[in-house]
This record gives structure tokens, C-alpha cells and sequence, in this order.
């Protein structure tokens, strides 16, 4: 006869007193999960290799062309780019921590988590920058303010930047939470992880709500501004349309990025009609409300300028054609 015992790890041990071997059969419980986190990485990975090469792509195209760089429009589209990637890096990573269960320490944390909450902010901010951008192109192309040139864009943009990571650091430490070493103390990297404070919830809300709706009334009235004085216009009817659908387009990508704050709607219909695991709803949310609009709002714009698509399908033209050379030889 043997004894069994049944291991910390769920494995069972099966000791035979005929048999001086100890024989281990595994009980793979887990194995369901394990899958389901391969298929969601395995899912997650190729999209957000595919987005990284486009944007790459366009980084590469404003870099070597002086035109994108001497205008005022592409240097904002491309600061949106450069957050978007980093709002989609930093996202993935913490997915990436999530599913695989890794408790990082708080020095690599606290980063990752101040970098998503801050680019996540700072993206409609860019929007509302662009919106302006077009307006004051259209309504004042000869008499164009200082701080909306090219040369002093910056002006614009730091102050952006400054305003997301401060409300991104508020977001993190705001309410009570005992002291911890950053040094040793190691985590689930999840904001409610380390905060648990029911203010931070309400701040979060409070500043998301006042900055979405601040950027909803500004791309609004440049739509409407454009909108009501085309008629009154002297200057080329063509480029005050493209002007006016340019801006049409920041309050696309501007709804994409509120499908965001549908995660709890969603969260709640998924958990009342299927039995799903509360994983593959977070999953869910994640990958759709998330990943897709923040993958589809610097396409759809890139894809859309006629230099930049021309720039585009000629770097590709000429991948394609050293490929095809590569291969005979």
C-alpha cells in the first residue's frame, strides 16, 4: 500500500513502501488558466509589435523630411504618437505583469504607473492642442501668434506634459496610505494596489470628467467656429474643409479615448449575461476599450494626411521592392 499527500504546489505525492522511488504525478489544475493568459499575450504581443512599427515608421518620416518638421501640426501629431506609444508600452506592461502574476518592487512600479495614468491624460490634451492648432491656422494664417510657430511649439506642448504628470503623481499618493519601502516592498503593479484610498476613485473621476469636458467644449467650438465662418472666408474653400474635417477627426479620436470610462457599463453587462471569469473580463475591457482605440486614433490621422500617407506607402514601395531583390538573389 502507499501513502498519498498532497503538496503546497497541488502536486500529489504518491509514496510506496514496495518502491524506495518517490513518483510525482502533477495535477495540472491550473492549466485552463495557463492557457487562457498564452492565448491573451499571444493576442496582445503581435498587435502591439504591428502599432510599434507603424509609429516608428512615421517617427522616421518627421525625422527626415524638413516639412513635417517646420509645421506646427505635424510636430503635435507627432508629440501624440510619441504618447500614445508610451501610454501602449507602459499599458502592456503592467497587462504583461498582471497575467503573469510578477509582483514588481516599487522603485520599477511607481514608474510604469505614473507614466500610463500621465500619457492617458496628456492624450487629450494633445487633441485639444491640435484642434486649436487648426483653428488659429485658418482664422489667422499671416498674423499667426508666436507660441503656435513651429520654432516655439513648445511653448504649447511643456506645459501639457507638466499638468498630466502632475495630476498623474496626485492620482497616486492622493489620501492615506501607511508608508512603505520602495526599496524592498514589491507588488502587484496596480494603482488600487498600492492606494486604497476610496479619494483617490473620486479624484480620479473629478479630474477625468473636467478634462474630457474642457477638450469636448474646445474641439466643438473650433468645429462650429469653422463651420459658421467658411461662408465668410476668402481663402481656398478646399483647405478650410480639410481644416473643418481635420477637426471632426480630434472628436473621433476624442470618443475613442472615452470608451475607457465604459470599462465599469461593459464590466457589469458581461458579469449579468455570461459566467465569465472576472480575468477574461478585465481582459475584455482592457483589449477593447483600451488597446484598440489607442491603436486606431494615430492610424486613422496618420493614414488620413495625404504627405504622410504618400511618404508612408513610398517607404513601404521601397521595402517591398528591396525584399523582392533580396529574394532572387
Amino acid at each position: 500500500m502507499g501513502i498519498t499527500t498532497l503538496g503546497d504546489g497541488g502536486e500529489l505525492f504518491v509514496h510506496s513502501s514496495k518502491m524506495q522511488n518517490l513518483t510525482v504525478v502533477s495535477i495540472n489544475a491550473t492549466s485552463p488558466k495557463s492557457f487562457s493568459v498564452i492565448i491573451k499575450v499571444c493576442v496582445v504581443i503581435p498587435l502591439f509589435c504591428v502599432f510599434l512599427y507603424f509609429i516608428v515608421v512615421m517617427l522616421q518620416i518627421f525625422a527626415s523630411h524638413r516639412q513635417f518638421l517646420d509645421t506646427s501640426r505635424y510636430i503635435l501629431f507627432a508629440h501624440m504618437l510619441i504618447n500614445d506609444t508610451l501610454q501602449i508600452l507602459s499599458s502592456v506592461l503592467l497587462f504583461l505583469c498582471v497575467m503573469g502574476r510578477v509582483k514588481l518592487p516599487l522603485l520599477f512600479c511607481i514608474p510604469l504607473l505614473l507614466v500610463c495614468s500621465c500619457t492617458f491624460q496628456n492624450t487629450t490634451f494633445i487633441l485639444a492642442a491640435m484642434s486649436l492648432e487648426r483653428y488659429v491656422a485658418i482664422f489667422y494664417p499671416l498674423q499667426r501668434p508666436a507660441s503656435w510657430r513651429s520654432d516655439r511649439i513648445w511653448i504649447i506642448t511643456l506645459p501639457l506634459w507638466i499638468i498630466s504628470f502632475i495630476f498623474a503623481i496626485n492620482e497616486l499618493f492622493i489620501g492615506n496610505h501607511s508608508p512603505v519601502d520602495v526599496l524592498s516592498t514589491s507588488m502587484i503593479c496596480k494603482t488600487t494596489a498600492f492606494n486604497q484610498s476610496p479619494i483617490q476613485g473620486v479624484y480620479r473621476l473629478a479630474v477625468y470628467v473636467l478634462s474630457f469636458a474642457v477638450v469636448s467644449v474646445i474641439i466643438l467650438f473650433t468645429y462650429v467656429r469653422i463651420v459658421m465662418d467658411t461662408r465668410k472666408m476668402r481663402q481656398d474653400r478646399a483647405s478650410v474643409n480639410k481644416a473643418m474635417y481635420t477637426v471632426l477627426l480630434h472628436g473621433f479620436q476624442l470618443l475613442l479615448c472615452l470608451l475607457a470610462f465604459t470599462q465599469p457599463i461593459s464590466e457589469t453587462l458581461i458579469v449579468l449575461h455570461t459566467n465569465w471569469p472576472p480575468e477574461d473580463v478585465a481582459f475584455f475591457n482592457f483589449f477593447c476599450f483600451i488597446l484598440i482605440p489607442r491603436f486606431l486614433s494615430p492610424l486613422i490621422y496618420g493614414f488620413r494626411d495625404q504627405s504622410l500617407r504618400k511618404h508612408i506607402e513610398n517607404r513601404f514601395l521601397c521595402w517591398s521592392k528591396k525584399g523582392k531583390t533580396f529574394f532572387k538573389w
